[in-house]
């Protein structure tokens, strides 16, 4: 049964708010007037029953992913399959690992197709699918901590600058406090990638790279006795790190780093950014102090993605709905 998902506009009469379940999307297109309304009636379309489609075939979605073809019916998880099958073969992934960035991308294609705009976003919870014209840009925050509490200052490491043309078209962080599990240590691992679905993957494999395997510093528990229905099953899961080292944490970013290198030269990620008690490692990635944007022409103050407002950064799992 399709059901209507809430849609509301912001206080600022620029962004629109999409809810259903654990599904939380905030949206923005810039165009000319009569093309914003036209792509955020696509948004609202394409996202009714769109929750509905991936609860019919959840239990397929938090199987193992092959590498090679899938099962799967829906346009939603087919692009889920499709971001995870190249690291299937090598490793443990299920198409839950690129649920927020391919629900994203779904929204922001259907806007994409029924309008002409110069730039958009859809923001799932901190992971992003982009849409820039030559000329158009974006400021991403790179996140410290990716669940910061109240008053917490270590929000951003910096700031990176997207532009039209450079063929990123997602952006997602993962890390060990977020929402979702974590095999890795990472804080945040913040990716750049040609597409949202697979920078959410993406971001997913770095940080669970970013380990120490062993280490007295770290506790874990199998992911099941947090989350019975986890995709994770028996499989540890990160729960407390204690102060590193910094020789622990050079040693503990360095295959986070591997991987990243690896995943951009196969032309996966565009650039990645990891973070671990207070180091950073840029792989094709030029940060910035986090010192306050200047506006953009028109006087539109620039959007930034601040990771401490996102409520279900990273929504791995439908089990919240």
């Amino acid at each position: 049964m399709r059901r209507p998902p809430q849609a509301r506009m912001l206080p600022d009469g620029r962004r629109l708010h999409l809810q259903d379940g654990p599904i939380d999307l905030v949206i923005e297109a810039c165009g000319a007037a009569a093309e914003v309304r036209a792509a955020y009636a696509a948004a609202v379309a394409r996202f009714t029953g769109l929750l509905d489609q991936l609860c019919e075939e959840l239990v397929e979605l938090r199987r193992a992913a092959a590498p090679g073809a899938t099962g799967l019916r829906g346009a939603v998880a087919q692009r889920m399959h499709g971001a995870v099958a190249p690291y299937a073969r090598e490793m443990f992934i299920t198409p839950m690992a690129a649920v927020a960035g391919a629900v994203a991308e779904t929204v922001l294609a259907a806007m994409t197709e029924a309008a002409a705009l110069d730039r958009a976003y859809v923001n799932n919870g901190g992971d992003i699918a982009l849409h820039l014209v030559p000329g158009a840009r974006f400021v991403v925050g790179l996140a410290d901590h990716p669940m910061p509490g109240p008053g917490d200052g270590r929000v951003l490491a910096g700031t990176a600058e997207i532009r039209g043309g450079q063929g990123v078209g997602g952006i997602a962080t993962s890390g060990r406090h977020g929402r979702s599990f974590s095999l890795g240590i990472a804080d945040a691992v913040t990716v750049l990638a040609p597409t949202a679905a697979g920078a959410d993957a993406a971001a997913t494999v770095i940080a669970n790279a970013v380990d120490l395997p062993g280490h007295p510093a770290v506790a874990r528990l199998p992911a099941c006795e947090i989350q019975p229905d986890s995709d994770l099953g028996e499989r540890l899961v990160t729960r407390v790190v204690a102060p590193l080292s910094a020789r622990d944490v050079a040693a503990a970013l360095a295959p986070g780093e591997a991987m990243a290198e690896r995943l951009m030269a196969h032309g996966l990620i565009a650039g990645a950014a990891l973070r671990l008690q207070g180091e950073t490692r840029l792989i094709g990635v030029a940060a910035t102090d986090h010192a306050p944007l200047p506006p953009v022409a028109g006087g539109e103050p620039e959007f930034v993605q601040a990771i401490q407002n996102a409520r279900t950064l990273q929504q791995k799992s439908l089990a919240h709905a």
